[in-house]
């Protein structure tokens, strides 16, 4: 008990009909431009996400760096 072809061609014609030969490929066209939007924004979120854990290493890694350096103070006076 499936999706027939007739089931399918009965759909399209009745988005046909609803829509019209001229608004589909604008519809396409924006629903198109929706994803690449969406696929972008995804980027850019994860470009954010990669940053705040490089500079959360960054201020963890610089105290660790202050203290080898003051110890290295201490143990030459």
């Amino acid at each position: 008990m499936g999706i027939s072809i007739w089931q399918i061609v009965l759909v399209l014609v009745i988005i046909l009909i609803l829509f019209g030969a001229g608004k589909i490929p604008r519809v396409m066209g924006d629903v198109a431009k929706g994803i690449k939007s969406f696929k972008a924004g995804m980027k850019e979120g994860e470009n954010e996400e990669i940053e705040a854990k490089a500079e959360t290493v960054e201020a963890e890694a610089k105290p660790a760096r202050k203290k080898t350096t003051a110890s290295r103070k201490k143990k030459n006076s």
